[in-house]
């Protein structure tokens, strides 16, 4: 039964609404108290913590709301083709290497950081290790590892693979979720002071620069007053982009499922992934197009406003008190996470990468398809597509990656 004080998903969608309009409204006030906190506080993490505590104090049930479904199945396709419309393919080739080689370094930092965690924690907590079985932790972890790498459904892949019990899996997508949504916390903050970052580290920005430059000037340059007919025009090659992702999508991942078992190994008969590929491939092929100049009556930015819902949504689903239940598997988690993020931030040091890179690195691996763009587009928004790119490259390592951590993960538990 559900306890929450508000059940009904109108209030629910009104208060994320209220809550967006209160942080905007307190960002752009002139008294100074709010200047001093919004120099320390970026407004994108008020926008995902505020809806956290409506589910931590149980206003609204996260698990069972349907609003966090509704926004992210449609809601997210439709405003990553609002973002690549103005995709510039040519400037974005130009962020060269070091994006790539620090996905890998995130996903290497996952491979490694599980059975990491599992050998400190059995060091503190005995018990982890030394017992098998469905509800064994180290069975629990390798679904986190097909989360961390890829996404939710290498997740199910490992729990079917490695035959996870119920309980098990239950207290690690808790853990999953809390430690994945705080690092998810800590680099939005980053990206709400990466130029200050980036100007320490010396690093070469020249790249996104580039971008950012070309996204400003084709706007200013086509820029205009958009009309009622305009925002129509948006809306439809938003939804309309989306619908043809769905669509292919229920086509595409079933055929995959029953004909191409290596391909489902990949996990690549997961509906939702062909939904965020065909439609970031149908914007990207609409920025070729005269559609393009939708980008002047204002597409990118209602885009954005798609993505501060999409942060609030994802935000419902945190339950920051959680950590209480399983406080070992926090433990293992929050380890897990501290090396991962450790070796990705080192690597990125040493090659002088910008925070754009590591952050959107990093997050294609822990958060996937979902949130990779919402984080690459806290840097701009014409960055999103970034973001989806490398999050579909860890939808195809992800399963491969998890079983071998889950081999190693075996081996330290049992022998």
């Amino acid at each position: 039964m559900d306890t929450a004080l508000i059940t009904n998903e109108g209030i629910v969608l009104g208060l994320l609404a209220l809550i967006l309009a209160a942080v905007f409204y307190t960002q752009n006030s002139s008294h100074s108290f709010w200047q001093k906190f919004y120099r320390v506080v970026p407004a994108l993490l008020l926008c995902y913590f505020i809806p956290s505590l409506l589910n931590t104090f149980d206003i609204v049930n996260g698990e069972t709301s349907g609003v966090a479904k509704v926004v992210k199945t449609y809601l997210l396709p439709a405003c990553l083709v609002l973002l690549t419309l103005s995709l510039d393919l040519k400037a974005i080739s130009k962020l060269g290497w070091r994006i790539v080689v620090l996905f890998f370094v995130g996903t290497f930092g996952i491979l490694i950081g599980g059975p990491i965690a599992l050998l400190i924690g059995s060091a503190i907590f005995p018990e982890l290790i030394g017992v098998d079985g469905p509800e064994a932790v180290w069975r629990g972890m390798t679904t986190i590892a097909g989360s961390w790498i890829g996404g939710g459904a290498n997740q199910l892949a490992m729990k079917e693979t490695y035959e996870v019990g119920n309980d098990i899996f239950s207290a690690m997508v808790t853990v999953d979720i809390i430690i994945a949504n705080i690092w998810m916390a800590v680099l939005l903050y980053l990206a709400a002071n990466h130029k200050r970052i980036d100007a320490n580290l010396g690093a070469d920005v020249s790249a996104i620069d580039d971008i950012r430059r070309r996204v400003e000037h084709y706007e200013a340059e086509h820029k205009r007053n958009a009309g009622v007919p305009e925002y129509i025009f948006i809306l439809a090659a938003a939804f309309g982009a989306a619908g043809i992702g769905h669509f292919a999508a229920d086509l595409i991942a079933p055929y995959i499922g029953e004909n191409y078992p290596a391909l489902k190994q990949m996990s690549l008969d997961a509906k939702f992934l062909w939904v965020i590929m065909v439609a970031t491939a149908v914007g990207i092929a609409l920025s070729f197009t005269r559609v393009r100049k939708l980008e002047g009556a204002g597409a990118s930015k209602i885009g954005s406003v798609m993505i501060y819902f999409l942060v609030a949504s994802i935000g419902l689903s945190m339950d920051i008190t959680a950590i209480a239940d399983v406080p070992k598997y926090f433990v293992l988690g929050a380890i897990w996470m501290i090396i991962h993020a450790g070796l990705i931030v080192v690597v990125a040091r040493l090659i002088k990468a910008p925070t754009f890179y590591m952050a959107v690195a990093s997050q294609a691996n822990v958060g996937g398809a979902a949130s990779a763009p919402v984080v690459a587009s806290a840097f701009h928004p014409s960055l999103a597509s970034v973001g989806v790119l490398l999050a579909v490259l860890g939808y195809a390592v992800g399963t491969y990656v998890a079983y071998f951590c889950g081999q190693v993960l075996r081996l330290i538990a049992v022998g």
